[in-house]
């Protein structure tokens, strides 16, 4: 067995990376605007193919418009081990969210490229089309993609098939970007928390468990509406009194039930809504999470239990429809021992966490072995101009993904 030179990234050239593609739909106060499909988008896209290219990959977009760099491996035709992220941010965003993860990526591939190695298995690094909005790259690349091009027509009306078009993708080709563990034998993806649980517990990695499932509802409470000052107390049918105990027993479901479950009530909207009116309907929505499936249909039995009395004792009708549905995706054991161990070997210290928002690695772990690790993010600050990883916090990433892969190199077979 070939034994590797102690290796690790070049930490001024990874955060001068993160940098220069900030500049790219960089905002006055610092923030970055780079929307799915925009020219910001294809201009952050062209920047990184370049830079993989550089780092002695090839490099091929697929049908979803995923940007796919690989570094060829000692043994033709072996599984990858894949990273990545997405480059496209939300309207309003920092420059970490998604791009640190690309940009680790690279920058393995730049290490073992000027280091003259080759692992067995090639390193693929991979941009994500759209993950701020349709995640259409991931699904697409797990054949989960919803096969009619209407559910992915963007706001201002432009055609999924003009978007894909853009950025070297093909809608009518879609189905060919499905991938199964032939090709790709694990996925690991670096990103910031998007959270606080990092830094309230001064760790400076999280070894994430999995990626929480998600139920939202939209639920709809109609009571009566009538005179605010002639109808007397006990004969109202008042739906904000009833949607006022629904938001209290969601969050007693997710603060009092045990587990490490999130629910929120997010959407509220009264109905005439006007001072001198008893409110007759009230449209609100809830979103649930957790990393197990079966807490989070226990969750959802409760609720019902608990809006029927609602109901009841309000005299009103609610009436739940479920408007989102994902499957959570656990980690794989043996890239969580990885992680671990990698942490223990470098002197960092770690904390197991869940996922609690969604990422790329969740469509691809329902295909083959998935892992993420995460880095701390000031004040748990996301999808905002503040949005905030130390250059050395990013650096120390970086380099748990570098040596994740050395290990798991030997852990798959090729």
């Amino acid at each position: 067995m070939e034994v590797l030179p102690l290796l690790s990234v070049n930490g001024d050239r990874l955060n001068r990376s993160l940098a220069q593609l900030a500049e790219i739909g960089k905002l006055p106060h610092g923030g970055v605007s780079r929307v799915a499909f925009t020219t910001e988008d294809l201009l952050a896209r062209q920047l990184v193919q370049s830079w993989m290219i550089e780092a002695g990959m090839t490099v091929r977009t697929d049908a979803g418009g995923n940007i796919i760099g690989k570094y060829a491996g000692r043994h033709e035709g072996a599984a990858a081990l894949a990273t990545g992220s997405h480059i496209d941010t939300v309207p309003v965003a920092g420059r970490y969210d998604g791009c640190l993860g690309v940009l680790a990526g690279i920058e393995v591939a730049r290490v073992l490229h000027e280091n003259h190695l080759r692992l067995d298995h090639p390193i693929e690094v991979i941009v994500f089309t759209d993950e701020e909005c349709t995640v259409l790259g991931c699904k697409a690349m797990a054949g989960e993609i919803v096969n009619d091009p209407e559910y992915y027509r963007r706001n201002d009306g432009t055609p999924i098939q003009t978007c894909l078009e853009k950025i070297g993708g093909d809608w009518s080709k879609i189905a060919t970007a499905k991938r199964d563990r032939t090709e790709v034998a694990a996925f690991v993806e670096l990103h910031v928390e998007q959270g606080g649980v990092l830094e309230s517990t001064g760790a400076q990695i999280g070894v994430v468990k999995g990626i929480v499932g998600q139920y939202r509802f939209a639920v709809t409470v109609t009571g009566r509406p009538n005179h605010a000052g002639t109808t007397p107390m006990n004969m109202r049918k008042d739906a904000l009194v009833a949607a006022s105990q629904v938001v209290l027993a969601v969050n007693k479901l997710g603060t009092e039930t045990p587990g490490e479950q999130v629910a929120t009530v997010g959407y509220f909207n009264v109905s005439p809504n006007a001072v001198n009116i008893v409110p007759g309907q009230v449209d609100l929505k809830i979103d649930l999470r957790d990393l197990s499936q079966e807490h989070l249909e226990n969750l959802i039995s409760q609720m019902e239990q608990e809006f029927k009395a609602i109901a009841t004792t309000t005299q009103t009708e609610i009436v739940m429809h479920q408007a989102l549905h994902v499957l959570p995706t656990l980690s794989a054991p043996k890239i969580i021992d990885t992680i671990v161990q990698v942490c223990e070997e470098l002197g960092l210290s770690y904390c197991h966490l869940p996922s609690r928002a969604g990422h790329d690695a969740q469509e691809i772990g329902r295909f083959t072995d998935m892992g993420m690790i995460f880095v701390p993010s000031r004040a748990g600050i996301s999808h905002a101009e503040d949005e905030y990883t130390s250059p050395e916090q990013c650096i120390q990433g970086s380099n748990m993904l570098l040596q994740t892969f050395l290990k798991l190199d030997r852990l798959y077979p090729v």
